[in-house]
């Protein structure tokens, strides 16, 4: 039972600090962005270009977080992404032009590397070890409910206390909510629980060569993949329409988007114990794959439609944990924040890049050509996926009978 308690409360504290975070940052634009816009004088375009820039920085970020992560631990790096996102915030409401305004966001950008997903998840691996990738799954469930608690939320206290004071609210709520949680709520790491300093060997026992190329193979397969999934995320409603939905048919599949790549996440979670993190990433991959081929060899009609978005929405839910969980197939807790981390640099960036590129490809030619490259691009994921596959069997049957993995390390 204790183990139990210990985990829900370090499920219910991420859960609860990562939806505030992303609803703080990210999702907040939705709803802020406009306003902030209108007073200040930007273009809708420049307001969302916020976004690119936190995502670009946070990625950059991304190996300077992992060498924190590896010498302070989760814990203390989450609570100073907090400190850092809270600085945004309070900056952002003191905008009155755009230089402040892009400044702003390189604030909030090194905040959300230290605050937001990787870190949070490296708190879970160094608590579960091996064993976090389910608590990761169920952690994510909540957090993807992060713009639908936060647009309301955002929306009642902007039209009472305006944009300005909504902004000072939502910094308050990182520095007297989300940074103490971080700090005094996380249950201990597993070495100081159980007084045991004991590293969980890695899953495979590779050398320093092979360990690149495992690398390699896991961080442009995930990255491929978010470029194509966050690629096609804002233009949904326009590319179905142009494969011939109506305006209430797209408005209605897009809203039951969201939905279903939650449920991804909870089915993932449900059979987690039995997959594997390869496994996973293979599934989601297939299900985009499929959902690009369907909507680009059929005529649009409203079967079609229905079954491009369910297999899109289920492929990007389930590699949205995938991309989270895949380094625990490789590397061993203890790697797990850094390597991580290292990763997030080129997902960052695709999931920046993605959405203007396959903008570009639609304003171009249209849908067909997006969806084959999406296709080509997807199939290339996973083509690495099944060389990572067949590294990872190769390593483990090098491994004696009777030793645990990683025991000749």
């Amino acid at each position: 039972m204790s183990a139990f308690l210990t985990r829900t409360r370090l499920i219910a504290v991420l859960s609860l600090t990562q939806i505030i975070g992303w609803g703080s940052g990210f999702d907040m634009v939705a709803v802020i962005g406009p306003r902030m816009g209108a007073e200040i004088g930007l273009s809708n375009a420049v307001i969302f270009g916020g976004i690119t820039v936190m995502m670009v920085v946070s990625g950059l970020a991304g190996p300077s977080v992992g060498r924190m992560l590896a010498r302070h631990g989760a814990a203390r790096v989450l609570a100073m992404g907090s400190a850092w996102l809270g600085v945004g915030l309070l900056l952002l409401s003191a905008c009155h032009h755009l230089l402040a305004y892009a400044a702003t966001w390189v604030v909030i950008g090194w905040g959300g590397a230290q605050a937001l997903s990787t870190p949070a998840f490296a708190a879970i691996v160094e608590r579960e070890g091996a064993a976090g990738k389910r608590v990761i799954g169920l952690t994510m469930i909540f957090t993807g409910l992060s713009a639908t608690v936060f647009w309301p939320i955002n929306t009642w206290l902007a039209d009472g206390i305006g944009w300005r004071n909504t902004l000072l609210v939502l910094a308050a709520l990182q520095f007297f909510v989300c940074l103490p949680l971080h700090l005094f709520a996380l249950p201990k790491t597993r070495s100081k629980a159980d007084g045991s300093s004991q590293p969980e060997p890695a899953p495979l026992t590779l050398s320093e060569a092979e360990k690149r190329i495992a690398f390699l193979l896991v961080a442009a397969s995930t990255t491929i993949a978010a470029f194509v999934s966050f690629g096609f995320s804002p233009t949904l409603l326009e590319l179905l329409q142009k494969s011939g939905a109506s305006p209430a048919l797209a408005l209605q599949l897009g809203a039951a988007r969201g939905v279903i790549a939650i449920s991804a996440r909870a089915v993932d979670f449900a059979f987690g114990r039995r997959g594997s993190p390869l496994l996973t990433a293979l599934t989601g991959t297939l299900c985009m794959l499929a959902s690009f081929l369907l909507l680009a060899l059929l005529p649009g009609t409203s079967p079609v439609l229905i079954g491009f978005v369910v297999l899109y929405s289920l492929g990007a839910g389930i590699m949205a944990v995938a991309r989270a969980v895949l380094p625990l197939a490789v590397f061993s807790p203890q790697e797990y924040g850094l390597q991580s981390a290292r990763i997030s640099l080129p997902q960052n960036m695709a999931i920046a890049v993605g959405p203007l590129a396959f903008a570009a490809l639609m304003d171009a030619g249209g849908t067909l050509p997006a969806l084959l490259v999406a296709s080509l691009l997807v199939g290339l994921s996973i083509l690495l996926l099944l060389r990572l596959g067949q590294l990872i069997r190769s390593r483990r049957r090098e491994v004696p009978p009777g030793l645990p993995p990683g025991a000749m390390a």
